[in-house]
């Protein structure tokens, strides 16, 4: 997964490294990092707990925010979500 897309200008991307914690600690940071985010930024979270592959699309449909990509790389579960409106 590169991070070579062009972002629209005033849109930010920040990057959760959550690798290493256990349910629920990656939901409950990823819910406190999309509070932070302005409506259109994007959150890339990383985690190594499976659980997580669960938890965290469960979040997105709680918040009304935006899975827009999802990976598994080499024990990582990789999530680009998008911030709603």
């Amino acid at each position: 997964m590169g991070t070579d897309q062009t972002l629209p200008i005033g849109m930010a991307e920040t990057v959760l490294n959550l690798r290493g914690l256990r349910c629920p600690l990656p939901a409950l940071k990823t819910r406190k990092a999309l509070k932070s985010l302005a409506a259109g930024d994007r959150l890339v979270v990383e985690c190594t707990d499976p659980l997580s592959a669960i938890d965290i699309p469960n979040l997105l449909r709680e918040t009304g925010d935006v899975l827009e990509a999802y990976a598994h790389e080499t024990g990582v579960f990789v999530f680009r979500i998008r911030k709603s409106e």
